[in-house]
């Protein structure tokens, strides 16, 4: 079943809703806690399909992975600007350009594992660690505006769920779309 895919820019509020979806009432720190574990696994079971894009346009599993380390290395700087500045600017990226032009397709996966594992740890020690007052604390981000430390870790944890599934149904059309070739009745 395809998912709708919503634009982060031009429906913002719809995607955030989106995100907070897919969390539900889960504890974001304990679901963050688990995207590393899935990561790997998908990694492992994807093989030489790890890189095949699924449709032109569409992101691999590969893709998708590059895309969550992005996406954790700009949590950790705007939750790290919340705390220590009063309501910064919190500045927008097109996550398409960033995985296009940063060649996520071309990058080595434990390199991306590595990278994903000690950003993640080190966002969540930091959300452990700090008071609950920190959490209601809040930036301006430009195309969604005031979003709360809280919110923020929320919105990144249905993240994780959002793209880990966009990538295992890229790997389960990539491989439907070989089983057709090599049987096509």
């Amino acid at each position: 079943m395809a998912q709708t895919v919503i634009d982060p820019m031009q429906a913002a509020e719809a995607y955030r809703r989106s995100l907070l979806d897919l969390l539900g009432d889960d504890d974001p720190a304990v679901a963050q806690s688990a995207t590393a574990a899935r990561i790997r696994d998908l990694v492992e079971r994807a093989g030489p399909d790890l890189r095949t894009r699924p449709e032109p346009g569409e992101w691999s599993v590969i893709e998708c992975l590059g895309h969550l380390v992005d996406s954790e290395l700009t949590t950790a700087a705007r939750v790290r600007w919340i705390i220590a500045e009063d309501q910064p600017d919190i500045v927008a990226y097109d996550q398409a350009l960033w995985v296009d032009r940063l060649r996520h397709g071309e990058d080595d996966p434990d390199d991306l594992i590595a990278m994903f594992e000690v950003l993640r740890d080190a966002n969540l020690r930091l959300w452990r660690s700090r008071p609950e007052e920190d959490r209601a604390r809040v930036g301006l981000h430009r195309e969604r505006g005031p979003e709360s430390y809280g919110l923020i870790v929320r919105l990144a944890a249905g993240h994780d769920r959002l793209h880990l599934d966009q990538a295992e149904r890229a790997l389960a059309a990539v491989r439907s779309r070989d089983q057709a070739a090599v049987d096509p009745r």
